[in-house]
């Protein structure tokens, strides 16, 4: 209207007031996966450098919404503007020591000056201590040479001197806004950190809560479980790979494979392994899990033993499988249920079987006589009872080596099976995996079924790879390693979950 009465306005506003203006459509805040970002496990880097009081006000809730992911250093502006050189310079290597490890570790790191606003006697002197402050941030934002998954400046001032001092950008790409008046950029090729966003956060932009919804819409993704995994399997038609590990070399094995085909997997460790390896093991699996770059998760194989279940609850698991197939029904059934409940309790799928698989395990042996074909009755009283997510199931196939004859699978049972499942909202897992045929497997990934237990043929690879003339122990491991991984890429392909990370 004003402009209708002949007025003239020169505009210097946000995007959200010019978007509006000229009739673009709001777009929803940018996120990583809006980026096309890869699970990266850096810690983000938010730095802060502004004393307007509403940045002030934000920091503070940044801090207690984001505590638990949270790591704060608080730069001391009286050191670095008031103390000695070398105090100054003690104080700005301090945080940034702590700041590469905080960001190595995985940790969001809010970089703080503290608040208290220190000014001088004259104006003079305080801009002094300003320029004090200004170029200490810049040195410890140069100095952390570890790459952030983003990094966030807050201030005017200081979202422009690290950009243009300590990041040593001369050109950005603008991909939009981290949040309505806060600008996102990609840091250009030359830039010391190429490509990582860059999220510049004005010292007056959003209510108290807004420093706090952009890192947490920034955080670290946590990692998939089990149930993931398998319900993703199951929206778009592949098996997961539940490889049982033994070793380090059995755990780098699968996670670079898993990298490598861009595929989902199970770390699988099973009671004997665990018994040899004991929480050292289940560590390193954990730990790989965490820092892979694709979904992997950690899965105790077989627990037939209720103390060593109770055991593996507590050791971090993000899933357990427990086997009562040696038991009778009603007793089965009742040690599912009691496990389940404790299982789900911590967030972990649980995993059973019904029926009982013939062959060798890691020691264990099962007689063809013994060996129960999963019934379809039986099956549906069980899930009823115990609540379990995930039914291993038995319809011929074995523990370890098929007979010279080869696999005799009861497909038509596992179609059966596989209706009963659907309706119950329960995943088909399968053991055995090793040695089936291509088309095998494919025909049970089809009707059903979407984890699939390896060990046989990856263990074996790893007993071929000794006999190879390698002296050096490294090379032993190396090789070691690589034959291992060959075959579980090449089952990754097989079960189609190859590029489904």
């Amino acid at each position: 209207q004003a402009e209708l009465q002949g007025k003239r306005f020169l505009c210097r506003t946000a995007a959200s007031f010019v978007s509006a203006r000229i009739g673009i459509k709001p777009k929803p805040p940018i996120r990583p996966n809006d980026l096309g970002l890869k699970r990266n496990l850096a810690g983000g880097l938010i730095v802060v450098g502004s004393y307007v009081p509403k940045t002030t006000k934000q920091v503070d809730k940044l801090r207690s919404q984001c505590a638990q992911s949270l790591r704060v250093i608080e730069v001391s502006v009286e050191m670095i503007s008031l103390k000695s050189t070398e105090e100054r310079d003690q104080e700005i290597s301090r945080i940034v020591e702590l700041g590469n490890a905080y960001i190595q570790s995985g940790r969001d790191t809010l970089v703080v000056t503290s608040r208290q606003l220190i000014t001088g006697k004259t104006p003079e002197e305080s801009l002094e201590i300003n320029y004090k402050v200004s170029s200490a941030l810049v040195e410890i934002v140069r100095r952390i040479d570890s790459r952030p998954r983003y990094i966030l400046a807050k201030g005017g001032i200081t979202s422009s001197d690290l950009a243009t001092k300590a990041l040593e950008a001369r050109r950005a790409k603008v991909m939009g806004q981290a949040l309505a008046g806060v600008p996102l950029w990609q840091l250009g090729p030359e830039s010391r950190h190429p490509g990582v966003p860059y999220i510049v956060f004005p010292g007056n932009v959003g209510d108290n809560s807004a420093l706090a919804e952009v890192v947490q819409n920034w955080a670290c993704p946590s990692r998939s479980s089990t149930k993931e995994l398998l319900l993703n399997a199951e929206k778009s038609g592949y098996a997961v790979g539940a490889f049982n590990v033994y070793n380090l070399e059995g755990i780098e094995a699968v996670i670079a494979a898993a990298e490598a085909e861009e595929s989902p997997a199970i770390l699988q460790v099973h009671p004997s392994s665990l018994k040899q390896g004991g929480v050292p093991l289940v560590a390193c699996c954990i730990a790989a899990a965490e820092r892979a770059n694709v979904p992997i998760t950690v899965h105790y194989d077989h627990g037939a033993d209720k103390h060593d279940l109770l055991g593996a609850l507590e050791m971090g698991f993000d899933s357990v499988m427990v086997d009562g197939s040696h038991l009778t029904l009603e007793e089965n059934i009742l040690y599912t249920k009691n496990i389940s409940s404790l299982a789900h309790a911590e967030g972990m799928l649980v995993e059973a079987e019904l029926g009982r698989l013939s062959g060798t395990e890691d020691g264990l042996t099962v007689e063809e006589y013994e060996a129960r074909f999963t019934d379809i009755a039986q099956a549906e009283q069980f899930i009823d009872e115990t609540g379990i997510d995930a039914l291993a199931v038995c319809i011929g196939n074995v523990h370890g080596k098929y007979p010279p004859s080869g696999p005799n699978l009861r497909l038509d049972l596992l179609k059966e099976l596989r209706a009963l499942t659907m309706k119950k909202g329960v995943s088909l897992v399968l053991h055995g995996a090793s040695g089936l045929p291509h088309e095998l497997v494919k025909e049970c990934i089809d009707l059903g079924v979407r984890k699939f237990n390896v060990n046989t043929e990856v263990r074996n690879s790893y007993l071929q790879s000794l006999k190879k003339p390698e002296k050096d122990l490294v090379q032993v491991m190396a090789s070691a390693k690589e034959a291992m991984k060959a075959v579980v890429a090449e089952k990754m392909r097989l079960f189609g979950s190859a590029g489904k990370a």
